[in-house]
């Protein structure tokens, strides 16, 4: 199942499906690293839910709520 790295909580394990957005804001996402087949782990989400921050690719990356929404990933099993 497709959602967004918004919805997700704390210890999900995900890989990315897809980066949305246009221009600057998917250029910036695909140069730290966020881009197809990548898998991430999220490690906290603040108690409003801004910031997730998530380990990806080895490294530690903190995401605002509008930048998750962006980046829609699918669940894998624990």
């Amino acid at each position: 199942m497709e959602t967004t790295l918004k919805e997700c909580r704390p210890g999900d394990k995900v890989v990315i499906v897809r980066v949305n957005g246009e221009g600057p804001v998917k250029r910036r996402l695909m140069d730290m690293g966020v881009t197809r087949g990548a898998e991430m782990l999220v490690r906290k989400v603040a108690p409003m839910g801004d910031p997730i921050e998530v380990n990806i690719r080895g490294y530690e990356l903190t995401f605002r709520k509008a930048d998750a929404d962006n980046i829609i990933i699918q669940k894998l099993e624990s």
